[in-house]
């Protein structure tokens, strides 16, 4: 979503005809956001707010694929969470109890107000055997100010007391990308991740056997492309040069 459709609350240029395209030629497509924050309802809203209209079942959120998993591992379970109504509202829905008495998981999420008792409270619950999840391993997020400590910042705090490393169900989990591909019953091979990172989007979207592409609209720029081990299937300027390339985005 961030750095790919939208870029400091505005639209990419040509956003809104690819997926305009995506739609005419019923290619299914879903959003992806490491950010746990907000439901799938939330921004859906705040797209539009940029002119992209993305209903909520195209939305899935690092919360939404930590809820999946937590309900494949261990349903009707219990949880004690750290984050926002976009975690808290996806465990509901999955049937979990949030409590801080004994609870089967520590769950940790992207907030902008961690509370200090809060987190004691998840290291000691830790501590006493709760298994630790976390939606994503991201360190540090953006805002106008600059740059914000995230979910992964706040996990190495927790690990750090605890000695407890959390599970990260996001990004870049090849989890989310195939939990992401069953939500609108897509293979691999015939899949295409595009993002801009390529530390979260790109390895994820390559473990989990799919062809990647790489928009420099957001993090990731040609030039950082040379540091990492692996490459995307290719590099474009922004998903507005796939207008007219939907049907087959890697022909020359």
């Amino acid at each position: 979503m961030d750095g790919v459709l939208v870029h400091e609350n505005h639209m990419v240029p040509g956003a809104d005809k690819f997926l305009a395209e995506l739609r005419d030629n019923e290619i299914p497509f879903l959003v992806l956001t490491n950010n746990s924050i907000y439901t799938a309802r939330d921004l859906s809203a705040r797209l539009q707010h940029t002119g992209l209209d993305i209903p909520v079942d195209a939305i899935w959120t690092s919360a939404l694929a930590t809820a999946t998993f937590l309900q494949e591992q261990r349903p009707n379970g219990t949880a004690y969470v750290v984050g926002e109504s976009g975690l808290t509202t996806a465990l509901h829905e999955i049937g979990y109890v949030l409590t801080d008495s004994d609870p089967d998981y520590v769950v940790l999420g992207e907030t902008r107000t961690y509370s200090f008792e809060a987190i004691t409270t998840a290291i000691r619950l830790i501590a006493g055997g709760a298994r630790f999840i976390a939606t994503n391993p991201d360190a540090t997020g953006p805002s106008r100010e600059g740059i914000l400590p995230a979910t992964g910042s706040v996990a190495a705090l927790m690990t750090q007391a605890t000695g407890k490393k959390p599970y990260y169900v996001g990004k870049p989990n090849p989890l989310m990308m195939r939990s992401a591909l069953r939500r609108i019953g897509a293979h691999s091979q015939s899949s295409v991740m595009i993002g801009d990172r390529m530390d979260t989007d790109v390895i994820a979207g390559l473990e989990a056997g799919m062809r990647t592409i790489l928009v420099t609209t957001g993090i990731s720029t040609p030039a950082l492309v040379e540091q990492f081990p692996y490459r995307p299937t290719t590099i474009l300027p922004s998903v507005a040069a796939l207008v007219g390339k939907t049907k087959d985005p890697f022909a020359p």
